[in-house]
């Protein structure tokens, strides 16, 4: 009888969990006057209205990460970044789009990592003139070598209709469910994943 309830009493842990999964919204650029912190927050207010996760926003800029592979720089934020990885199960990545692609701060920011992100699920908001596509889609190349599995349902914010000025953002009504329908997507992935890791 003992090993039947110590089966199930590991289920029931195990089911507390995965129900308390922590979920990382990763701002994606450290540039001066970006917008991303407005993004991740407004994320972040619908995400927190759910009640399915812990969602906690990620500001690389916090970090000191100089290019990886630079030796005189100071890299002393390089243990706390793996560390705040390490303890997601899954990621909402605010992704801008620079030049067609994600920013040089991001795929450095990718780059310093390897385990901590394998084996999570991942959703993509991204803006820019074209609502970020081409930087989701580079982004999503980076996240398959990384093992992070990436959902489907993907919020593109354009500069033209989201954003007033460019500067102050100011989403569409519909960007709303947008964002939830990815976090219908993440959440059962980032549990499924969970059980693997």
């Amino acid at each position: 009888m003992n090993f039947l309830n110590k089966f199930f009493t590991s289920n029931k842990e195990e089911e507390h969990r995965m129900a308390e999964l922590n979920i990382g919204i990763i701002l994606g650029s450290t540039r001066e006057g970006r917008v991303s912190p407005q993004v991740a927050q407004w994320v972040k207010e619908i995400a927190n209205q759910r009640g399915d996760a812990n969602y906690t926003i990620i500001d690389i800029a916090d970090y000191k990460l100089p290019l990886l592979g630079e030796t005189v720089q100071d890299a002393s934020g390089a243990q706390a970044w793996s560390e705040a990885v390490a303890k997601q199960d899954g990621f909402v990545f605010i992704v801008q789009e620079y030049n067609h692609s994600i920013t040089g701060a991001l795929k450095n920011a990718l780059d310093y990592l390897r385990e901590e992100w394998n084996n999570k699920a991942a959703g993509i908001v991204s803006y820019g003139s074209v609502g970020g596509a081409r930087a989701a889609e580079h982004l999503r190349g980076i996240m398959g070598e990384l093992l992070i599995a990436d959902v489907r349902v993907h919020p593109a914010l354009s500069l033209f209709t989201d954003f007033e000025n460019g500067t102050d953002f100011k989403p569409k009504a519909v960007q709303a469910d947008s964002v939830n329908q990815m976090l219908d997507q993440l959440i059962p992935w980032s549990k499924a994943l969970y059980t693997i890791r």
